[in-house]
């Protein structure tokens, strides 16, 4: 049996970056609110005082980007001077353009549209170029990874202790971190935990640290999987007082390993927030995941990891991969030809298959875009397990 030690971290949706990826989405929730063709690529940087908002929107909306961003940042908790960052205060600045036609020639009427093929589904073209990646594993009842799994579970556990009134010292920004051992592919253990928060002044670390253990961790944790020699840090500088755009510059995309799989899958390097499903950074990201979630509900493989390639303009996608790691009794080619004939990976498809035109990306900005059974997202649905299974022969 081989043991091997495996890490992944989350953030607080206070985390500078996370701040940013949250404006970027609501931006993005309010124009498709009004308009579901609209074409959105949205980037928000933040720092001390200052909030800078931009991008190309093409779309027919009228939506008050400063007011939206306002909201965003004084519901993830910057509402108070004291944090150094307030949404109340600071200044906002929207740089908008419209999106480049020479991109738009090209996803509002695809190659194929042109080369005189009349499928609906091949009416708007790859947003850009790329190669997108979806996994799933059976380690967790969601199918993902567990060291991310609970790092995520920490980080929303964090902030809910301090939006609800538990301990009322926490500020916004935090980070989570968890070791799992392996034995031989098979999760037996937590060997390390990190979670560092953000905090008022004047709290001792004998307090926080024995909040977060009592209040975060044990909670979030499976008991049997903590034993004697787990490893466990909170605040490990000793001092966390200045944090979220204060502390560190914010921008948007920046995080898009805790986005994902917490490194326990390779990824394409496109960042989701603030994209429109045009976007096959996004969109296809998201039917990769649906793809390989089925694979492995099917009980197709133990895991499994998908990659969809997409060349910009060209609806249908260069290429599809499926890695199941030996964990299938099928070969990796046949079920490729299982997914080609279940699954229609053109970008318009995918938008109308997973609703992504009616889909809120807000909530899932902070504790992963994967994963989130609990926000009933398409992506996250095992409905096409059976059809697999029909395919596969």
């Amino acid at each position: 049996m081989a043991k091997r030690l495996f890490t992944s971290e989350s953030v607080t949706e206070g985390h500078p970056d996370k701040v940013c990826d949250c404006v970027s989405d609501a931006v993005l929730d309010s124009i498709l609110a009004q308009d579901k063709n609209a074409h959105v690529a949205c980037e928000t940087t933040a720092t001390t005082g200052v909030v800078h908002i931009m991008g190309e929107i093409s779309a027919n909306a009228d939506v008050d980007v400063e007011a939206i961003a306002r909201k965003v940042i004084k519901d993830i908790g910057y509402d108070n001077p004291e944090c150094g960052f307030d949404g109340n205060t600071c200044k906002i600045i929207v740089s908008l353009d419209k999106q480049s036609p020479d991109i738009a020639m090209g996803v509002n009427e695809s190659f194929e549209l042109k080369d005189g093929e009349t499928d609906a589904d091949n009416r708007i073209g790859a947003g850009d170029q790329g190669m997108m990646f979806g996994y799933a594993t059976d380690e967790t009842p969601e199918l993902m990874p567990l060291p991310i799994s609970l790092a995520h579970k920490l980080s929303k556990r964090l902030t809910d202790v301090r939006k609800d009134g538990t301990l009322t010292y926490l500020r916004p920004d935090g980070k989570t971190q968890v070791t799992v051992e392996y034995d031989d592919d098979r999760a037996v253990r937590v060997d390390t935990v990190v979670v560092s928060t953000q905090h008022d002044e004047d709290i001792p670390l004998e307090q926080i640290r024995e909040d977060i253990i009592n209040f975060v961790i044990k909670p979030v944790i499976p008991e049997n999987l903590l034993d004697d020699s787990t490893k466990i840090f909170v605040n490990p500088t000793g001092r966390f007082v200045i944090g979220g755009p204060v502390g560190d510059a914010g921008l948007t995309g920046r995080k898009i390993i805790v986005d994902t799989y917490g490194g326990f899958s390779r990824h394409g390097g496109g960042a989701f927030s603030g994209k429109d499903p045009t976007k096959v950074d996004r969109s296809a990201a998201y039917y990769a995941r649906y793809i390989a979630k089925n694979i492995v509900a099917a009980g197709l493989a133990k895991k499994a990891e998908v990659q969809l390639a997409y060349a910009i303009g060209v609806a249908k996608p260069v290429s599809i991969m499926v890695d199941t790691f030996g964990t299938s009794k099928y070969s990796d080619d046949q079920i490729v030809g299982a997914v080609e004939k279940v699954f229609d990976c053109r970008p318009n498809s995918i938008i109308r298959q997973l609703r992504l035109t009616e889909t809120k990306y807000l909530p899932v900005a902070a504790y992963g875009h994967i994963g989130r059974e609990d926000l009933g997202v398409k992506w996250e649905e095992t409905d096409k397990a059976e059809e697999l299974l029909k395919a596969i022969g």
